[in-house]
């Protein structure tokens, strides 16, 4: 086994995720126009690929406990990639979402696997530096996302964005299949029902609260959110008693794992929506174009990708959790500023030094998260956690997003929200000003958020150290 050819192949995936998570919402406004649809329906392109995400990840990374991960994830990749070729190829909206469907399925395969693999493979001391490469993936891609989202939809078409993953896709196809092997395997079998509720669960949850957020309350929405809550207990009920479970519950009581997990889970509520607050900003009181708007978010991914690996090789050294949590400081504290900042006319420099800091928290924060995860997960149950951690991590994408355009409806209409989001309306002098005010809000509640996270990564860092 090859481990730096293994080490490309789980960057290449973790790239080509996250390109497709920030280089379609740039294009939505062109896919909306040339299919021939409306707002409301060309978003879930981008809402079927999270939710997907959240439902299945888990799941998956119980596949690859039981039949292998090598298998599971290069299948991923083989699925990610003939779907981008098909979503690419979409005659109509509703091809396209299915298409999408798809390329999550294969998405989740490698998000819930990859870093499990890295588990596998290299030894607690030497994980961080091997996540902090990962995350530099993760980083170029969301950075490739934002440019390259408006460079081939603008002079080549929207259809250009999926098929640019079908060369690398083919590449990192070959490559892992050469070189990722199988090292741990469990005897196990699926808990199809536990499957079933959770995907479910899951799903009304995440279509309930998102109807909320671009229709208003309705009985009906209510009534699925309710549905959707009261699953849980049940899914809880069922994983205690089957004995083969798909989410062996007991690795929750593990207190530092649990920490971990929920750090994970309330940065990506907290964190991730400050990416959309910024971008409604910029477009909807700023009136730049969603190009002009990502492209001044750029210093973030920058300094993140370029620190991730230097990060990485930090926490190998010890206390991964106490990293990750200063991490979230830095986080905090950029929420902060543009808590007391932001006005109508701040200057747009002070976007790129503030958005520097969120980079370096960033940077510190993913990979010991990460090694601090994976560290405290019994082996035995490496792509369960791995996939329960990504799932966390796809529910609070969701979340955040219906955090933003809510908090944004609070003070203009919920269609003008989803205009300014996609770049397509811009707002009079006086509702931007009342949009700021809203944002403040938004931000406010995002560091309350991001302080909370940052508390439970710090107390399982000071609690344990690594161990060569």
């Amino acid at each position: 086994m090859n481990i730096k050819l293994v080490l490309l192949v789980l960057t290449l995936g973790t790239l080509m995720a996250a390109v497709d998570t920030t280089i379609v919402l740039l294009a939505l406004p062109t896919i909306t126009v040339d299919l021939n649809t409306d707002l409301l329906t060309s978003i879930w392109v981008l809402l079927a690929y999270l939710l997907v995400l959240a439902i299945l990840t888990t799941q998956t990374g119980r596949l690859g406990d039981i039949i292998g991960r090598s298998k599971i994830y290069n299948l991923g990749f083989v699925l990610f990639t003939l779907a981008s070729a098909l979503a690419g190829a979409s005659a109509n909206i509703y091809e396209l979402i299915a298409f999408r469907v798809i390329q999550a399925i294969g998405g989740a395969m490698l998000t819930a696997n990859s870093n499990a693999i890295i588990a596998d493979i290299f030894p607690p001391q030497e994980r961080g530096r091997a996540y902090g490469i990962t995350s530099l993936g993760w980083n170029i891609g969301a950075l490739l996302g934002i440019v390259l989202g408006g460079i081939l939809t603008t002079f080549f078409g929207w259809r250009f964005i999926f098929y640019i993953n079908v060369p690398i896709g083919i590449i990192a196809v070959i490559i892992g299949l050469r070189n990722i092997k199988d090292i741990n395997k469990v005897k196990s079998s699926l808990d199809i029902t536990g499957a079933l509720i959770l995907g479910i669960s899951l799903t009304l949850i995440s279509l309930s609260v998102m109807f909320m957020a671009a229709n208003g309350m309705s009985m009906q929405y209510l009534l699925e959110l309710l549905v959707g809550l009261l699953l849980v207990p049940l899914f809880i009920y069922n994983e205690i008693k089957v004995k083969m479970p798909m989410i062996n519950i007991s690795v929750f009581k593990i207190r530092l794992l649990s920490f971990s997990l929920i750090s994970s889970f309330l940065q990506g509520v907290g964190a991730l929506a400050l990416t959309f607050l910024l971008i409604m900003y910029l477009q909807g009181v700023r009136g730049l174009s969603p190009l002009d708007s990502s492209l001044l978010l750029t210093p973030s991914y920058i300094i993140a990708s370029v620190l991730a690996p230097i990060m990485g090789r930090r926490a190998d050294k010890g206390s991964p959790g106490l990293v990750a949590g200063i991490g979230l400081i830095f986080i905090f504290i950029s929420l902060l500023l543009y808590y007391f900042l932001l006005t109508p006319t701040t200057p747009l420099y002070d976007i790129l030094w503030i958005s520097a800091i969120t980079g370096i928290g960033s940077a510190m924060f993913w990979p010991s998260n990460a090694a601090a995860i994976m560290y405290y997960a019994p082996k035995e149950y490496y792509g369960s956690v791995s996939g329960i951690s990504r799932t966390l991590g796809s529910i609070g994408t969701v979340l955040s997003y219906v955090m933003s355009i809510s908090i944004a409806t609070l003070v203009i209409p919920r269609y003008v929200a989803f205009e300014i989001l996609l770049g397509t309306n811009a707002l009079d002098p006086k509702t931007g000003a009342d949009f700021v005010q809203g944002l403040h809000f938004a931000f406010l509640v995002s560091a309350v958020i991001i302080i909370f996270a940052s508390i439970f990564s710090i107390a399982s860092g000071i609690k344990r150290k690594l161990s060569s």
